[in-house]
Formats: structure tokens, sequence, C-alpha cells
């Protein structure tokens, strides 16, 4: 194995897509490659990828797929300068935990997105 990529559905993949880049991700795929009804995007920031997918574009397929925003997962996102990013980022998201030091040495928080997903980054200091 070599990287993992979460690939999320949501409703508005326009809505995700400026979202995320509140948080400094860039679209580096899409499908289609142009236009503004996208059904798939890929996103990056620095060596974190995630992809987006509207649950539209999976019609009939995989019926395992839950059609409902969030999920029982919790995204944990390793990053450097964690201070600056929170103060940067925390009154334009739902926060829902702020930074703390955790008991593994860990400095973290948490969010919502606008799907109802929770991120959490941490930077092990």
């Amino acid at each position: 194995m070599e990287s993992l990529s979460p690939n999320i559905f949501v409703n508005d993949i326009n809505q995700t897509i400026s979202f995320y880049e509140l948080l400094g991700f860039k679209v580096t795929m899409s499908v289609p490659e142009t236009g503004t009804y996208l059904v798939w995007a890929m996103m990056t920031n620095g060596s974190v990828t995630m992809m987006f997918q509207t649950y539209d574009s999976l019609g009939e397929d995989l019926p395992e797929i839950h059609r409902t925003d969030g999920g029982s997962l919790l995204l944990y996102i390793n990053l450097k300068n964690i201070r600056a990013f929170f103060e940067e980022i925390k009154e334009k998201v739902t926060v829902l935990k702020g930074l703390e030091t955790t008991f593994y040495g860990a400095t973290e928080f948490s969010i919502k997105d606008n799907n109802g997903y929770v991120l959490t980054f941490a930077e092990h200091e």
C-alpha cells in the first residue's frame, strides 16, 4: 500500500469545494474537467488528497453507501504550524473542539465541514 485518499460523498460539490478551499485545499482534478456542474473533484493540500463525489453520480451503484450527509468517521489530518492554521480558519468554520494538547502529546482541534463530517487536525510537536 502506498496511500489513502478518501472519496467522500456530498450533495453540493461546489459548496464543498468552497469550504475546503478555506482550509487551503486546491482542486487538482475534476469530472468534467471544465464547467460548473461537477460530479467529482480531487483536492490536495500538501501531501493530503481528498476526493469528493456527488450522491447523484452514484445512480443505483453501490447501494451500501448511505445517501445522507455526515458519517461515522473522523478524518485525522497531520500538519505543521497548527496554531497559525487554527487562527487562520477558526472564524470561518464550525469549531467542535478548540486547540488542546492530548495525553499522547499531540496538539489538536476538530471542526465540522459543510457536509457534517468531522476533521481533526493534529501536530505532533
